[in-house]
Parts: C-alpha cells; sequence; structure tokens
C-alpha cells in the first residue's frame, strides 16, 4: 500500500496589497495541482487582512518587518536576532516541500531559504534572491498590450504544472467585515437601496494621482447615473479625501475610518470602481466588480482577463516614468483621462458586467 504524502508549500509574497492580490491566484492554482496540499502564506501585517481566514489556506504567518525596524533603530538589535532566529525555525518545523519566492526581492529569497524547503522557486528579478533558490524563473519581455494581470505570478503557477483556467485572484471576506462596511456606509448617510461607486484617488506618489477637478467631474457624471461616490483611502488619505468629498456634492468619504477588509467589503457592494494605480483598485478587479483603472507613470496590465475591467493608459513616449517624472510636476500622462473618457469607460464595463451584477440602478431622488 503506498501512503501519499501531503506536499506543504510556502508562498512568499509579502507586500504590496495590490501584489498580494494579484498573487492571490496562486492559491486556488496550487490547489488544483494539489488538492490536499498544505499551504502556508508569508506576508507582512499590512496585507495579512487580505488573507485573514481565507479557506483554501491552511495558515497565514506574519513577519513584523516594521515592528523589528523599529526595535532596530531603538537599539534592540540582540532582540531583532532573537525574532529573526525564533521566525526561522517556526518555519522549518513546518517542514516545507516547496518555497515560492513570489516577490523576487532579497528579503523574500532569504525567507524562502531559511525555510529550509529543498525545493525553492524563484522569478529572476533585479535584486540577486534567485541565487538563494533551486529553480529559477526567467520572464520573457511582453509588449505592454501583451501583459496581462498577474503575469509573473501566472508563469510561476503553469511552471509548476497547474492548469491556466485555475489562476484567478482568489479575494475572501469575513461576514464581519460585510457587517462593518455595512453598518460605515449607512452611518455615512447612503440610505437603503441606494447603489454606490467607489473612487480610490489616493496612492503613493503624486505622478500617479489623478486631478481634483475630474474627479469632480466624474463624481456628477456618477450622480447623475444614480451612483453615490463613495471615498476609499487609508488613514494619511483621510483629510485629503473629506476636502475632495466636500468638494463633489452628494459624495461619501470612508477614507481612513475603516480596516482594509472592511474596505475591501465596500468595494464588494458597489457598482462600480474607479481608482488609481493602487491596492484598492486592484481589489475591484478580485472582487469581479466594474472596474476602471486610471494608470500614467507606472506601467499596467492592460488585460485583466475580465471583460468588467478596463485600464487606460495613453503609453507616452515618457511613460513609465515610475519615481523619476520629466514634465515638470504637469503630469501629462494623467491629464490625457478626462471625466468623459473615464465615464465612458465606466459605462462599457457596466454593460459588461455580469447579469447577477446588473441590477437597476435606484435614483437618489425618486419623484
Amino acid at each position: 500500500m503506498v501512503v501519499s504524502q501531503t506536499v506543504r508549500i510556502l508562498i512568499v509574497r509579502m507586500s504590496a496589497l495590490g501584489d498580494v492580490i494579484m498573487a492571490s491566484g496562486l492559491i486556488p492554482a496550487l490547489r488544483a495541482r494539489w488538492p490536499d496540499a498544505h499551504i502556508s502564506w508569508l506576508v507582512e501585517p499590512a496585507a495579512a487582512p487580505l488573507l485573514r481566514e481565507h479557506p483554501r489556506l491552511d495558515q497565514i504567518i506574519v513577519w513584523p518587518r516594521s515592528e523589528w525596524q523599529k526595535l532596530w533603530v531603538s537599539g534592540q538589535r540582540i532582540q531583532v536576532l532573537r525574532s529573526a532566529l525564533a521566525l526561522r525555525k517556526q518555519l522549518r518545523a513546518k517542514r516545507f516541500d516547496l518555497a515560492i519566492d513570489a516577490q523576487s526581492l532579497l528579503k523574500s529569497g532569504l525567507w524562502a531559504w531559511c525555510s529550509g524547503a529543498p525545493r525553492r522557486l524563484a522569478l529572476k528579478g533585479r535584486e540577486p534572491s534567485h541565487w538563494l533558490a533551486t529553480e529559477t524563473l526567467t520572464l520573457s519581455p511582453a509588449l505592454p498590450q501583451e501583459a496581462l494581470m498577474g503575469r509573473e505570478y501566472r508563469a510561476l503557477a503553469r511552471h509548476l504544472g497547474a492548469p491556466e483556467a485555475a489562476f484567478q485572484p482568489d479575494l475572501v471576506l469575513r461576514a464581519e467585515a460585510r457587517a462593518q462596511a455595512g453598518t460605515a456606509l449607512t452611518a455615512a448617510g447612503l440610505a437603503p437601496g441606494q447603489a454606490h461607486a467607489v473612487f480610490c484617488p489616493w496612492t503613493t506618489r503624486p505622478q500617479k494621482h489623478w486631478f481634483e477637478t475630474e474627479w469632480q467631474a466624474l463624481g456628477a457624471q456618477a450622480r447623475a447615473a444614480g451612483l453615490v461616490p463613495v471615498l476609499l483611502g487609508g488613514p494619511a488619505e483621510a483629510e485629503a479625501s473629506a476636502v475632495l468629498a466636500a468638494r463633489m456634492p452628494g459624495s461619501l468619504s470612508l477614507a481612513g475610518r475603516l480596516p482594509l477588509d472592511a474596505s475591501l467589503a465596500v468595494i464588494a457592494s458597489a457598482r462600480l470602481l474607479v481608482g488609481v494605480d493602487t491596492g484598492l483598485t486592484h481589489a475591484g478587479t478580485a472582487l469581479k466588480v466594474p472596474t476602471v483603472a486610471l494608470f500614467g507613470s507606472t506601467r499596467p496590465y492592460l488585460d485583466a482577463g475580465l471583460p468588467t475591467t478596463r485600464v487606460l493608459y495613453s503609453g507616452r513616449s515618457c511613460s513609465p516614468c515610475r519615481r523619476r517624472p520629466s514634465c515638470d510636476g504637469r503630469f501629462d500622462c494623467m491629464r490625457d483621462h478626462t471625466a468623459e473618457s473615464v465615464w465612458a469607460a465606466a459605462e462599457a464595463v457596466l454593460a459588461a458586467a455580469e447579469p447577477a451584477r446588473r441590477r437597476p440602478i435606484l435614483p437618489l431622488n425618486p419623484a
């Protein structure tokens, strides 16, 4: 009698939010390849709520990077070393058969190596993390129009023998998060039966932002279609969101007022999402909410693999500039997006939405 051994897999993708969302497609892909596998994920605290209580994950292991950094700066370096050794011991105790470095950075490659997994797969990236792997995957360059959302993670799954169709972004929202989102929307003034559109205006760099006047004009378009604009963001964007909401009649701001998983639940219940290059925008696609994503200084995946997501990117000769804008602060690439063109894309993704979500929009002020 041959006893089959459970394959033990560690996924290492610790940040950022958008990339963790895209990499979540590895979960169903690996389940399709190894249905009985024990799958763990190493992640930083900020992204951990994306994976919390995920029914297809067996374990989340949190690397408290920021906490270690504070200890290091305060001179408690022995404590950092002890914590690092404890995490290494925790990883090794799991006896992983396979570690997937899905981040391709030195820090992720180091933790994959520390896991002790005899098989370690990594993408060849800009940092030498692949030196710590036993297998390296090199992606061939792709033209922007050929880039599929999560292309690198799909390649990892394909390399491991997972069926192509099994790779789908996989976010699971807890009932508590959905309840918290509903309570927050009601408290903010969204009436029962009113449909809402989520706006995600904020991200890490100003060259990735869209312009306030365009958001205001887009808000008017949404209101005319019976959608209440709801602004989302983190605590650092709460003040800016409140100012923008005050200048956008009929809109609401929940920025900085909800934990991440409740913000995702607000997105899941939305009729539409429009956002810049930020993790919350990627969540719209993962949750199959009709989504319009605005890109300029960063090169996007133009194909999200869904008809309900439209990526707008003008592809100027200076794009993508990433962290080195050459336009003297004009951000011309983002000026290529107008409220009219964005709303036209919004109408297209709404029309493409699956029948289950294509419910009537109730008028805000019924006669």
